[in-house]
Formats: C-alpha cells, structure tokens, sequence
C-alpha cells in the first residue's frame, strides 16, 4: 500500500542513535519515531524524504549511517513464496515506475525480524523481475539508485498487536548516506590481518575518498598491534609506527616500517621528520588527542592529511565532541567527519591543515 504519511528508515550505532536523531532534527520536524530495531528508526516526517535527505548530501551528517524512503508498505505472512509474491506485486504496481530503466540499481533488503528467508531471497526476487520488466543493469557494488527493503514487526498507533511488515522505497543512492544497505560496510577478512582495526581505515580511506600519494610517508601513533600499519604499507605509504608496545612480527619485519618504541609525546619531542599522512587511533580523551594533534601540525606536509578517532564517552558526548573539534580547528580544517560503521565509541576525522 503506498503511504500517505512522509516516512523514512534512519539506521545509526544504537549507542549513537539519540545524536542521530538530533541531527535531523536540525533539519527536520519528526512527527512520530518508532523504533524497529536496536540501531533502526521508523520516522515520520512533517517534511518529505527528499528535503531531509538533499541537505545531507550536501553536508553529510556525523552519526547517522543510512536513509531510506518508505513509499510503500505491506503485510506479510511469514511464508517464502507467498511474501515474495506480495513483495514482487508491490514492486509492479507502486514502485516500478519511480526506477530509471537507464541507472544501475542495486535491491538492498534487511530482515529485522524472523522470517523463513533471507535478504539474497528477496534480493534477488526483486532484481530478477526489474532487469525483466525494464531491462535495468544490476549492480551491487556501485549502484546508482537503490530499492530499499526493510521487514520487521511493526505496530501501527491504532492498533494493539505488531504486524510484519515490508516497508520499501526507491531513492538516487546518494540520498542514502551510504552504497550498502543499512550502511553496513564490510570487508572480507584477509590472509594476514593483524587487527579488525583494519576496517576501520580501510572503511575511512573509501568513505572520504582519501587517495594517498605514491611512495608517500605515513605516521602510525599508536600503531601497536600493527593494523593500521599493514594498511598503510598496502596503499604503498613507508610508516613510521610510533608505539611502546610491540608490533606484530609480520610488520616488524617489513622494511618499509620504521618502528619507534616511544609514547606519541616522546617522539614528538625528538623532533620528528614531516609527512604525508598522519593517522591516529590511540584509546585517549578526545580532547587530548586534538591536543595531540594541534601539536603535530608542523609535522604535516602543506598538501598532508590527518586522519584519526576521536573516542567519545557514554556520557556528555555531544559537548566533548565539540570542545575536542574546537580544538582541532585551531590548526586544521576539518574537512570530514564520521561515525563510520566500522567505529565503536567513537567517529573518524579527516583534517587539513591550515594554510600559514
């Protein structure tokens, strides 16, 4: 059924979703908020999905991963073949016609309740039946516009009992913050990883589009076990990687890393060489790891990155967070910021520094 409510599906870290949800409210009045799972908010809008989402593409939101519109809705019955058949006669009749027959499109389904099939079953239900219909090309991986499935147990205002529902949209997949459904990036593990840090930077470096330089020179602080390290070395940077801890043998024996057994403090005072990149993961304050940085800044190349964690308490986060940016401001420019879903308690920052 399509809906005559402006509704959209926000995902965030759940022990984010409340800054989430302030952000859009800086932008947007909410009517009502459901929650349909731990990290996923049904909201209704005064505005519609298209006058939220236009001001996030333009200046992306810190905690927020991924939107969605809900232009349609239907019951299901928990049965594989009747559900797809609901959901294939949904698609005809309410959405086929909002799809661009020329863009690459990705169906991205996320299944919040028990159902007796998976998100690939509806995937590719869908998917099949669209390239039929329209001849669409399918494209998971760079999709330029998304069909967004979400089914879970959802309980209407005037009624006592929950019902599984599908609720579906079709948007241009710039509008949803994210190419991956619900924002969930993943990696598949490789043959030598050290840490699953490593996803974190490795998400970083896709999500601000950060090209390093050929034969470029990186600083790992805090670089013990060595994760960020191996990514860096992959992207062919040569790192200093600062720690007093030890490094994974594998790094260690890299002659592209140059080890300083040493506190980042220790090793600033040593009058360090300049670089290209500057990374930093160490468990800190946030405001003393912007310190820590403000500090560093005549370490950077004019044309040098930073790109770090700022770790983020569960209490007073949102005033931290900008005491620790108002800091960083006094020698950079912060050019991006996010709380990436490879991040726990904490959002990644991406830094240039001021010209002067």
């Amino acid at each position: 059924m399509a809906t005559t409510e402006e509704q959209l599906i926000l995902t965030a870290n759940p022990s984010f979703l409340d800054l989430a949800v302030s952000e859009l409210q800086e932008i947007g009045t909410i009517l009502a908020q459901q929650s349909l799972a731990d990290d996923v908010l049904l909201l209704t809008l005064a505005e519609s999905f298209w006058e939220v989402a236009e001001p996030w593409r333009l200046a992306p939101p810190i905690f927020p991963h991924h939107i969605c519109p809900v232009q349609s809705r239907v019951a299901l019955r928990a049965q594989t073949n009747t559900d797809l058949a609901i959901l294939q006669q949904t698609l005809a009749s309410e959405l086929l016609d909002l799809l661009d027959p020329t863009l690459p499109l990705s169906v991205q389904s996320r299944i919040l309740t028990t159902l007796p099939y998976k998100p690939f079953d509806i995937n590719r239900t869908l998917s099949t039946y669209i390239h039929q219909q329209l001849g669409v090309p399918i494209d998971v991986r760079a999709p330029h516009q998304v069909l967004s499935v979400v089914c879970a147990d959802w309980q209407r205002h005037t009624e006592n009992k929950a019902q599984t529902t599908a609720f579906l949209g079709v948007s241009p997949t710039v509008y949803n913050l994210s190419d991956w459904a619900g924002g969930m990036r993943r990696f598949a593990r490789e043959e030598g990883q050290i840490s699953r840090a490593e996803f974190k930077l490795l998400e970083a470096l896709e999500y601000f589009h950060l090209a390093l330089p050929a034969r470029g020179v990186a600083l790992d602080l805090g670089a013990s076990p060595g994760g960020w390290t191996r990514v860096l070395r992959q992207h062919d940077q040569y790192v200093t990687a600062v720690d007093p801890g030890e490094l994974d043998p594998r790094i260690g024996k890299d002659r592209g890393v140059r080890h300083k057994r040493m506190t980042a403090e220790e090793y600033l005072a040593n009058d360090p060489d300049r670089f290209d990149l500057i990374v930093n993961d160490m468990r800190m304050d946030a405001r003393d790891s912007a310190r820590l940085m403000v500090a560093y800044v005549q370490q950077l190349y004019r044309s040098g990155r930073v790109l770090m964690t700022l770790k983020l308490p569960e209490e007073n986060r949102r005033p931290i967070l900008e005491h620790a940016l108002q800091i960083l401001q006094e020698a950079y420019r912060i050019t991006g910021a996010r709380q990436l879903f490879h991040n726990r308690s904490e959002i990644t920052i991406l830094l240039e520094p001021l010209a002067g």
